[in-house]
């Protein structure tokens, strides 16, 4: 009996608690939505598109950076010794192709001409000489010239004959100049040295590492001296501009805000004092999400992140920091 009397005094005791409770509770806020979350920003890998030995590292961690700021530097002796060898071979190209579209000089011409006046004379002579042997030939009936001579005398003259036709072709040749298939296999020629040239020149230029956007140096990686390659970062920069806190809002809330809302952001070390922000980027996929929704209840625990952009010109925030977002909401 005083088992029973005993239960029903606890059980009355807390309802009597629940009750009080229930009516003291604070009425739900409809003018501001408190939300909690931490500062984030954009990070990049700074990498040489080449394999190299480093040369120089130039910044420290914590630095400020500056769009266009050498950070780094490889060792470019190779790469210039190539680029002296590319320019001399597009030097050289350079001459051949202008010595062909001068076409041939007018001392060649002449030159191939007095080639062709000779050889027509040496074939007027092994003719005349023919003549004279196969003369002898038939006025001695054939025995005081052998058959031996009459052939090596028709040798000679066809020689002659063949040595004149030649002649008289490459005095053609002169005159008409190099053809336009030369001169533009010439010009490719070139152009692909030049090629080589920009692409050493480039990669000269991509020898020095520069920041690609103002930032804060978060970590230097390597040191003069080591092996840099594609693969492995030099730096990992903090984008300064812009930051924002990532936090996460309840599905019951987030008809109540959007992007381009207002907020003040707080963090704990500036006591009673705010940063001017608003929501810049609402997710529309939540996260948390349970296996099977199939309450009203278990709809509310739906989370979607929110990222508030801070106004930081004074740079107090830093990545990670805790942070309070206040979001007035109109009636």
């Amino acid at each position: 009996m005083n088992k029973k009397l005993v239960g029903i005094a606890i059980a009355a005791a807390a309802a009597i608690a629940a009750g009080t409770w229930y009516w003291s509770r604070p009425a739900p806020n409809d003018k501001e939505l408190v939300l909690y979350g931490n500062v984030d920003l954009r990070q990049v890998a700074l990498a040489f598109p080449a394999s190299e030995r480093l040369a120089r590292v130039l910044v420290e961690e914590g630095q400020k950076v500056h769009a266009g700021q050498v950070l780094a530097e490889l060792d470019t002796r190779a790469l210039h010794l190539r680029l002296a060898e590319a320019e001399a071979q597009a030097a050289a190209q350079q001459q051949a192709l202008a010595r062909l579209k001068a076409g041939t000089r007018p001392e060649e011409v002449a030159q191939s001409r007095a080639h062709t006046n000779a050889a027509q004379a040496e074939a007027e002579l092994a003719r005349q000489q023919l003549d004279r042997v196969l003369a002898v030939q038939q006025d001695s009936s054939g025995r005081a010239v052998s058959l031996q001579d009459v052939d090596a005398a028709r040798a000679r003259a066809k020689s002659a004959q063949a040595a004149l036709e030649q002649a008289r072709q490459g005095q053609q040749l002169a005159q008409h100049g190099p053809r336009r298939e030369d001169i533009a296999q010439a010009q490719a020629q070139l152009d692909a040295a030049n090629a080589a040239i920009a692409l050493l020149q480039y990669q000269l230029g991509e020898a020095s590492l520069k920041a690609p956007v103002d930032a804060v140096v978060r970590a230097r990686l390597m040191e003069a001296g080591d092996m840099a390659s594609p693969q492995r970062p030099v730096y990992t920069l903090a984008i300064a501009d812009p930051k924002w806190v990532r936090t996460y809002v309840r599905e019951a809330d987030l008809g109540r805000i959007k992007p381009g809302t207002a907020a003040s952001i707080a963090i704990d070390s500036l006591p009673g004092k705010t940063l001017a922000g608003k929501i810049g980027y609402i997710s529309s996929v939540a996260e948390f999400t349970p296996k099977t929704v199939q309450t009203e209840e278990l709809r509310t625990a739906l989370v979607y992140e929110v990222r508030v952009l801070a106004d930081d010109k004074a740079d107090v925030l830093r990545m990670g920091m805790p942070a309070t977002v206040r979001i007035a909401l109109g009636k």
